[in-house]
């Protein structure tokens, strides 16, 4: 068994609190993509017809 961290085990509070802010501010302005559309998307993929990636606002 290896002794080596995972990138999983690597813990940033800084980097974390900085990715909540942006998270934060993207929900503020309105800048989302709701489940249904992530959902729509990713049952198209195997499809004859893949859907393009949603885009913000979707």
């Amino acid at each position: 068994m290896s002794s080596e961290r995972s990138l999983f085990d690597h813990n940033d509070p800084a980097a974390e609190a900085a990715a909540d802010a942006r998270a934060d501010a993207d929900v503020k302005a309105g800048r989302l993509v709701t489940h249904e559309a992530v959902k729509r998307w990713i049952e198209s993929w195997g499809s004859d017809k893949p859907l393009p990636r949603p885009q913000i606002g979707d």
